[in-house]
């Protein structure tokens, strides 16, 4: 039975590997750039994830179309709108967006530089929150639908704990930190908050809430007073947020482009899609060429050994394997006259952290490097950037939480409750610390809590060295607290405000370039074809093991949590609060 059920699996997979490389192979036919008629609109239409890259992701492939822009190709399309004579005006349409404050600020300085071209830059809403709502103030209008909503009324903060939840199960939480604001174990160890987790909350919501009345009164012509107390007033049906100052007019879309056939002065609108603009190349419009500097990605979990890409869907970690040989190669092409590392990571595995952190120190000894930072650099995340190269961050970026967490789940009352028992036999005195059948003893524990120690003094060390500060300083800054950028920069735990174009500009300076030469930049590791990432897969296993890893990746657990169940100590940010 259990070989039918197998065969009956790898029939559907290896189909689904057909459907694949039918898709791929069409794809490949379709890859000219289009051509842009004049007078173009371009309509950028923003919702969702927008990630760092875009790993191969058959989900993506067959259920959307096409894959979505990248927040660097969100970058380069409003680059190239703003040079672009045959672009006349840009429609921005922010929906139901699900990413971080520092990739909205990116966003929204993308926005606002393209204003400079004096290109009109409307924004059209149906409903939005306060992340949607941000971006299309950076607009000349902001016209909301007729029947549309603006929810905007403040943020908020949630953290979930499930101590008493486990402990109907059977799962008592066996988990250190060190740090007095490492909480990444607190969801599991107490059923409400930590006065050191609230101070650090409410001081993650104040910091975002400043930056939003800040930009906010900005683009509406308000002082940060004003906004805040409209806020109280939200959320906004059209004619009162049109009342309160928080849109230009009651429009439906085709009344929008009504508008821009007007501030364009042309009879109609072509309207241009970003998927297709995105392929109309940077040296085309004078915006790239001359030195080529490397944009290394680091994203996702830090877990020890390869970079894992699920074929069935999902998210491409950090292996420390895989991105010290990536680094390795960077620094040794003679090609490559400068290097920004973007990170957008939570952190994970301490050891592999630390093989990252080598080969970063080793990078920093052969090429200009700059360190850019997305919407979390956090933990691991921000111990890996620990080479003494300049850090530019996000005033929204999670960064900071220098801390440890280490520990383990006694699941033995679960296995009581579904009839299953352990008989364990060891050799040696520590042999059953990390058994999930029992509790640490005294004695484990006070080892544990010696071991992270060790590592907390050595990261807190790395980043004093690093930010050439005195250890008890760092220590003052450490506790596993989590910073915003904005906050890390008073503390100098960075050392600018910036996105992509702060990071360039900064690294052109290190490589002894003028401002004003253009450089291309080459994203590390290189974009794989979906087919290439099969083939690979494939041809390194047949058959069964194919089907059966594909299904183990895909039912697993995240990097961070395999790590700790392995017994691995975690230099991972308390990522369980959402500020929304």
């Amino acid at each position: 039975m259990a070989k039918f059920l197998l065969g009956v699996i790898t029939g559907v997979f290896l189909c689904v590997f057909l459907v694949v490389v039918l898709v791929a192979i069409a794809a490949s036919f379709s890859a000219k750039a289009p051509s842009v008629a004049q007078d173009s609109t371009l309509v950028l239409d923003l919702s969702g994830e927008i990630v760092e890259r875009n790993p191969a992701n058959l989900e993506l492939v067959l259920l959307q179309r096409g894959l979505k822009p990248t927040l660097k190709e969100v970058h380069d399309i409003l680059r190239k709108a703003a040079v672009d004579k045959r672009v006349n005006a840009v429609v921005v349409k922010p929906h139901d967006l699900l990413i971080g404050w520092a990739k909205t600020q990116e966003i929204h300085a993308d926005l606002e530089e393209f204003k400079k071209s004096k290109k009109p830059l409307l924004a059209f809403i149906q409903t939005a929150r306060m992340r949607e709502y941000y971006l299309a103030t950076a607009a000349d209008k902001i016209y909301l639908a007729p029947e549309g909503l603006l929810d905007v009324k403040g943020l908020r903060a949630e953290a979930m704990f499930f101590k008493d939840t486990l402990a109907k199960i059977g799962v008592e939480a066996n988990l250190e930190h060190i740090g007095k604001y490492k909480s990444f174990s607190e969801p599991f160890t107490e059923n409400k908050m930590s006065e050191a987790y609230r101070e650090v909350t409410n001081s993650i919501l104040d910091s975002v809430l400043d930056n939003i009345l800040t930009t906010v009164g900005r683009g509406r012509r308000m002082t940060p007073e004003q906004v805040r107390a409209r806020l109280d007033e939200g959320p906004f049906l059209p004619g009162r947020a049109l009342s309160a100052g928080f849109a230009d007019g009651l429009f439906y879309e085709d009344q929008v482009f009504d508008e821009v056939k007007k501030l364009a002065k042309v009879k109609s609108v072509k309207k241009l899609k970003p998927e297709n603009y995105n392929k109309i190349s940077l040296e085309s419009l004078g915006l790239a060429g001359g030195s080529r500097v490397a944009l290394v990605y680091a994203s996702g979990s830090i877990a020890a050994g390869e970079d894992e890409l699920d074929p069935l869907g999902g998210d491409q970690g950090i292996g420390g394997d895989s991105f010290s040989r990536l680094l390795h190669e960077v620094s040794e092409d003679k090609s490559i006259k400068g290097v920004i590392v973007r990170i957008d990571s939570p952190g994970g595995d301490a050891f592999a952290s630390d093989q990252i952190w080598r080969e970063m120190n080793l990078l920093h000894a052969k090429k200009p490097v700059v360190i850019s930072m997305s919407d979390v650099a956090a933990s691991g995340g921000y111990y890996m950037a620990m080479s003494g190269d300049p850090i530019v961050a996000y005033p929204g970026t999670f960064t900071g939480s220098i801390g440890v967490v280490y520990g383990k789940f006694n699941l033995r009352g679960l296995y009581d409750k579904i009839g299953v028992k352990k008989e364990i036999l060891s050799r040696g005195k520590n042999a059953e610390y990390d058994t999930d059948y029992r509790n640490f003893t005294p004695a484990e524990r006070q080892q544990v809590l010696e071991q992270m120690n060790t590592v907390y003094r050595d990261f807190v060390q790395k980043v004093a060295d690093a930010r050439q500060k005195k250890w008890d300083e760092i220590e003052l800054l450490a506790q596993g607290r989590v910073w915003l950028g904005s906050q890390a920069k008073q503390n100098g735990l960075v050392d600018e405000l910036g996105g992509f174009d702060r990071a360039v500009a900064m690294l052109k300076e290190r490589a002894k370039l003028r401002p004003d030469d253009k450089v291309t930049l080459v994203p590390y590791p290189p974009e794989k074809k979906l087919l290439d990432i099969l083939m690979s897969r494939l041809g390194g296993m047949a058959g069964e093991d194919a089907v059966l890893a594909a299904l183990r990746r895909k039912l697993g657990v995240t990097a961070h949590w395999r790590a700790l169940l392995r017994g691995g100590l975690l230099k991972v940010a308390p990522y369980v609060v959402t500020v929304q």
